[in-house]
């Protein structure tokens, strides 16, 4: 499900969990555990995250949480994609996020918390959660697109582009698909050519300025996730898309993030 290779200074953690890297809750923990090992390498002194298949991440396997009469399912999800996306950004070194075909809920949560990305033409970038009964990942869609964009995108359920990302100015590079990992390595080596220590305490020091503590706001929309699922809300939706009847922008897996 997640593998990591290091080749020179630069650490390579793929995710390839068919048919569309949507994770079940152990492989959040799975991947929050490889990015925090990468950045606990003296070795290491950049990331690179990316995915195999049809799209850089789809969010969680909603079949799980389904499948569960409680809210243990649930429970695990939603730990496993804040450890995850916080894995991310605590990384001591770079995180450079990779990003292919679809990157929907929880893949929000890791490019948005990735220090750079680089993403194919093909790549689209949404939060779903409204048509499945959940919230969350504002947090990190609000660190790619300006505010009014972001609410837009989460109440219509509507992607962007990777071109748009990239007027934004959240994404560096857009290039074509067959280029996508050969981009991120590059931004990694550049990164790596740098002093090792200089880089960690950059980092150490953007967490630090940052605007708004992504943790803690992000575990606030996590609350609501819980509400809707208590109230039965999320049920209804997520039994609704199974059956083809949800709307939304017609991505292959529902997540919630």
């Amino acid at each position: 499900m997640i593998s990591s290779t290091l080749t020179g200074h630069v650490a390579e953690i793929v995710v390839d969990h068919p048919p569309v890297n949507a994770l079940p809750a152990a492989g959040w923990f799975e991947l929050a555990d490889a990015v925090r090992a990468a950045g606990e390498n003296a070795e290491v002194r950049a990331v690179v995250l990316r995915a195999e298949g049809r799209g850089f991440n789809a969010g969680v396997d909603i079949k799980e949480i389904q499948a569960d009469a409680g809210f243990t399912a649930l429970i695990g999800a939603n730990r496993g994609c804040f450890a995850a996306f916080a894995a991310v950004y605590d990384c001591a070194v770079p995180v450079i996020a990779a990003v292919h075909g679809f990157c929907l809920g929880g893949g929000i949560g890791l490019a948005g918390n990735a220090d750079v990305i680089v993403a194919s033409e093909d790549a689209t970038f949404g939060l779903p959660e409204a048509d499945r009964g959940a919230l969350g990942a504002a947090t990190h869609l609000s660190r790619l697109v300006p505010q009014h964009k972001a609410r837009a995108m989460m109440y219509t359920s509507a992607t962007a582009t990777a071109a748009e990302l990239h007027a934004f100015g959240s994404v560096l590079a857009v290039v074509p698909r067959a280029q996508l990992r050969a981009a991120a390595l590059e931004v990694a080596a550049q990164i790596a050519a740098k002093d090792p220590a200089v880089i960690r305490m950059a980092k150490e020091a953007f967490n630090g300025i940052d605007p708004w503590d992504v943790k803690r706001s992000y575990r606030y929309e996590q609350g609501y996730t819980f509400e809707l699922n208590l109230s039965g809300v999320s049920g209804r939706l997520r039994e609704s898309f199974g059956r083809g009847e949800s709307g939304g922008d017609g991505s292959p897996v529902t997540e919630e993030s």
